[in-house]
This record gives structure tokens, sequence and C-alpha cells, in this order.
């Protein structure tokens, strides 16, 4: 027990969590080279470089600033997560920095480098004992049980990055491009799983009068096209994401579909193949998620020469590639899961090296 005032450690928690977003400064924006296209430019952001290696490192320090600030984290609070993403290593990563404790519940099936590296931000984790679908209810109940806060990113993102997001990914992005030849990006690309960086990412274009259009990139299985395509708010699929950080299998409560312009359904194996040329021929160590972007990009971008327009467009990189080398980056693991990414290959390879794109 500590005898300071808990107002006095909440202020100080939220400076030393503002502290760390500072002193990593903002995430890079890389030019994704692609000779074959004129006046068009394709930019990636890389949220991997973040100290938890995700997207969900903003979002889950925005959750914490968000829940210590309400008084529902103290300095003795232990911080519990239902995930077995990266999600809990974030979480991991903040509890440890706070000196707190922190307890991830994991699918069965969670992959044994992600439990690593969970214990290697200080963390501690514990295998789920129900199905997939009541993961949360499971974590819920034991943060309730050791009095602790239960840390919902699929109901508490939105609001948290809405009120301690700052800077936000469009601020970094919009600043990033000051200086280069189109400094407002004709679109900006993202997936969703939480839906809280695309609704970010839109209320900022608003906000600033931005001419900016925001694309969500879909994987198999999701709810968000079929729910943004049929203005449907509570669709859902009931199949999981293949992809890991986007995609769900209901529409979460931080999606925000009128700021969002246009959803780009992806099939899976097109994913796999983006990524294997950004890893392969680019030397991009992305995960998958960054694949279905690329492939969205390849959408827009042709849209864009069809049109006879000039610009840039961004892409988000939401995670590394090194958690990935034994799943989506393994052409066996690929195999065996019934994804086949060759027939989208040619198509990637034919965009990025002539700039035409005949896959829709």
């Amino acid at each position: 027990m500590t005898s300071e005032h808990p107002n006095a450690w909440a202020a100080a928690a939220i400076r030393r969590l503002r502290a760390e977003g500072r002193a990593h400064g903002p995430t890079p924006l890389r030019p994704l080279p692609l000779p074959a296209l004129r006046d068009i430019e394709v930019y990636l952001k890389d949220e991997s470089a973040h100290p938890a290696g995700s997207v969900k490192h903003r979002l889950v320090r925005a959750m914490f600033c968000r829940a210590i600030a309400s008084g529902r984290i103290t300095a003795d609070t232990t911080v519990v997560a239902a995930t077995g993403g990266a999600v809990a290593v974030a979480g991991a990563h903040f509890a440890r920095l706070l000196d707190l404790s922190f307890r991830a519940v994991v699918p069965a099936k969670t992959p044994a480098d992600t439990l690593v590296r969970i214990e290697r931000e200080g963390g501690r984790w514990q295998p789920a004992e129900q199905p997939p679908a009541a993961v949360q209810q499971e974590a819920r109940a034991l943060a309730e049980r050791l009095g602790g806060h239960f840390l919902d990113h699929f109901t508490d993102a939105g609001p948290a990055l809405a009120e301690y997001g700052e800077p936000t990914i469009a601020d970094e992005i919009f600043e990033q491009l000051r200086a280069e030849p189109h400094p407002v990006p004709a679109w900006i690309v993202t997936g969703a799983g939480t839906g809280a960086t695309s609704a970010s990412i839109g209320r900022h274009l608003r906000h600033h009068g931005h001419p900016t259009r925001l694309a969500v990139v879909d994987p198999e299985n999701s709810a968000y096209f079929p729910a943004w395509a049929s203005d449907c708010r509570d669709y859902a699929t009931g199949m999981p994401s293949r992809i890991p950080g986007i995609g769900r299998p209901r529409t979460e409560p931080g999606f925000l579909p009128s700021v969002i312009d246009l959803v780009i359904p992806v099939p899976d194996g097109a994913s796999i193949a983006a990524l294997r040329w950004l890893h392969d021929t680019a030397g991009v160590p992305a995960g998958p998620a960054a694949g279905t972007g690329l492939w969205g990009v390849c959408h827009l971008v042709s849209r864009m020469r069809a049109a006879g327009a000039r610009g840039s467009v961004v892409s988000l990189v939401g995670d590394h590639a090194e958690p990935y080398r034994n799943t989506h980056l393994d052409p066996e693991w690929v195999r065996t899961r019934g994804l086949d990414p060759g027939p989208y290959a040619d198509a990637v390879e034919r965009f990025a090296t002539t700039g035409e794109w005949d896959a829709g």
C-alpha cells in the first residue's frame, strides 16, 4: 500500500505516461518506393516503432490515462486484459512503467511468441478456461475477484483516444507530410480492430476540414464491410478474422462508419501475398494487416490513376513482422490454413513494377 494521496499518484502516473509518448516521438512515416507511379506517392506510417511494437500502444496508453483520471486504476490496482495479442503486450508495458500488476487472460491458441512478449514486459498470463467468445467475460470476472480493473479495449478505446490520444496518428501524419510534394494525402488507409483508430483519424479529418478521404480495409470473416455497406450497426458474422489486429466477428462500439469514406473487403490470400511482397521485395518487416492495407492502396491508387489525379496515399503498418515468422510468413502454416496467396501475388508484383492494376 502507498501512503501517497490518490490524486497525487494519479497526476504523476499520467505525467509519466505522457512523458513516455513524448520520449519516443512520432512513429516514422516511410516512403514506399514504387517507381512506376508518377505524381502519386505512397507512405507507410510505421506504428511498429512503438516500444510495445504495435498501433495498440497508443490506444492502451490512452486507456490507462483515462482509467487513472477516473479513479478506476490506482497505485494498487491489478490491470486485467482479455487478449492474446498486441493489447496484452502494451498493457504489460504500461503496467510495468507504473509499477502495477498486469494479468492477461489469453485464448488457448495464442502463439508462444506473444506469451513470451507479455512476460518480457513484466506481465503474467493465464489460458482462458472458456471458448474464445467468452474470454472477455472470464477476464472481467477475474478483475472483479482481484479487485482490479478490466481493460476493455473494445468498449473503452474510442473514448480514451478522443480524450487522451493526442498527438494522434493523424496529427503526426500531417506534420510529417508538411514538406512533401503532396502534404495533404488523398487517402489514409487503415484496418479496424476495435474501430478506435479509424474513428480517431476520421474525426481529425473532419475537425480540421481536410479533403483527405479515409479507407478501411477489411479481411475475410469480418463484420465491418457488410456493416458499413448495409448501414447495419449490429452486423455479426460469428467468425474470427485470420489477419491479426484487424477484423472482428461483430461490429464493435468503437467503429464509427459515419467518418469512413470507403471500406474495402480484402481476401485473406491477397493479404498474405501483399505481406510477402512487403517483406521479401520492399524490405518492410511488417505484420499481416499491412498486407491488407497494401492491397487497399493498390485499389485506391488505380482509381486515382484512372481519374488522372495526383497526390499521396498513407497506409498504416500496425505491427512488426517478428511475431509472425512462424505463422503468416511461414508457407507451410499458410498452406495448412487453406490460404492461397498465389492468385494474388502476380497482381501485387505487376502493380509494383508497372503501376497497372486489374484485380478489382
